[in-house]
């Protein structure tokens, strides 16, 4: 980081930071404190953010394979991704960037691996979380994590991610567990609607799954 900015910087945290025996400092900013958040942090330094990082993981890992783009810079960037999105905000933030519907694509990627990244991402970005659960009810992401959980040509990495996700999925989300009881019914896989909060019933479908992956 060059001068100019490192005294942009600390001139910034300084006038922002009260201190103990600064009668201006209000009760929703504690003295001591700064609200130097990670944005500002990163328009001073230049930095790029988290929504950008998410979109630029994105948009590699759509891209057509190239010389410019490999599988492995697509595995990268999902790797990236995957621990983007172990932050609440920014696993919140795949809806507000547009990014659920390229992430849903690749589930039908040629790659197998890029495949079981997908799902490994859709996983990391519903666990224990009502809204992005709610946003994958809503944009259809239930049927194919589904297809690929109890696909017997799919790959047995790629069915147990599948069911990781639809494990994080379903879990203190009803909407979510209906479906995928319904959508294995469909399947062959006749299962009983249970309540998303019964954590053993929910376990007890998905540890079948898992079952049936590995004896595939």
């Amino acid at each position: 980081m060059g001068d100019k900015r490192l005294n942009e910087l600390l001139r910034w945290s300084i006038e922002n930071t009260p201190t103990a025996n600064d009668s201006s400092a209000s009760p929703a900013q504690p003295a001591g404190t700064s609200n130097l958040t990670p944005e500002i942090m990163a328009a001073i330094m230049g930095g790029p953010s988290d929504a950008d990082l998410m979109k630029a993981s994105i948009d590699v890992i759509s891209a057509p394979l190239s010389d410019d783009v490999s599988l492995e810079d697509k595995l990268v960037a999902f790797d990236n991704f995957e621990q983007l999105i172990e932050s609440l905000d920014n696993a919140n933030n795949i809806a507000n960037l547009g990014l659920w519907t390229p992430l849903l694509e690749q589930l039908r990627s040629d790659e197998a691996e890029l495949r079981k990244m997908a799902a490994w991402c859709i996983g990391t970005a519903v666990q224990n979380n009502e809204r992005t659960q709610e946003r994958l009810f809503a944009v259809g992401g239930l049927a194919p994590l589904v297809r690929m959980a109890v696909g017997e040509q799919e790959h047995v990495d790629v069915r147990r991610k599948a069911v990781y996700a639809l494990s994080s999925a379903c879990r203190n989300y009803q909407p979510s567990m209906d479906l995928c009881a319904e959508e294995l019914t469909k399947a062959g896989h006749a299962t009983s609607t249970v309540d998303a909060t019964d954590m053993a019933a929910v376990d007890e479908i998905m540890h079948a799954l898992r079952e049936k992956a590995k004896a595939s």
